[in-house]
């Protein structure tokens, strides 16, 4: 009877692994407000390789409307400034006294729609991902030897009920992160 209580073990952890990765993606897209989380996916030409911004320089946001990029190598900045002004983010950074401020241009409606479209097709790469884990279980346990038939139903149960919490989750994330975007 060991068996299926790991199966049902194993699967949440591939769902949660979903549903973090979700999480992840959702921080790079932008919402009304700064993040340093948002410029985690430039990647900066320096020293002969392509390094990530936070491994150069320190992001911060100093109020809502902008980012504070501070170089840690000071020679660099023209590199950094120029990754994120090529970066599709569609940012305009600009260079003042060693450290690059970054403003971010306010949202307008057609933009939040893209955003929201992008965040929808997110969450969907998530439910698949929820949706593999529970395959695999069910998969899993019909193969099972030795367990009657009413406990593989039971446990198939089990797993729906685990799945549907995942998925709704994940709809959670996203009103939450559409409600952002779309607030003015």
């Amino acid at each position: 009877m060991t068996a299926i209580p790991q199966i049902l073990k194993e699967c949440r952890a591939g769902m949660e692994k979903g549903l973090e990765s979700t999480k992840r993606e959702f921080t790079h897209i932008r919402s009304g407000k700064a993040s340093p989380n948002m410029l985690d996916t430039v990647r900066v030409e320096m020293y002969g390789q392509q390094l990530q911004l936070n491994q150069v320089a320190s992001v911060s946001s100093p109020d809502p409307r902008s980012l504070l990029v501070t170089p840690f190598d000071k020679g660099q900045i023209k590199a950094i400034e120029k990754a994120i002004r090529e970066s599709d983010l569609g940012l305009d950074p600009a260079t003042q006294s060693g450290v690059i401020r970054v403003p971010l241009p306010s949202m307008n409606e057609q933009r939040r729609k893209e955003l929201v479209k992008v965040i929808h097709k997110l969450a969907e790469e998530g439910k698949v991902a929820v949706r593999h884990a529970r395959t695999d279980a069910r998969d899993k346990i019909k193969k099972l030897e030795g367990v009657s038939e009413d406990d593989k139903k039971h446990a198939e149960k089990d797993l729906q009920k685990v799945h549907d919490d995942y998925i709704g989750k994940i709809d959670l994330l996203v009103k939450g992160k559409e409600s952002e975007i779309m607030a003015v």
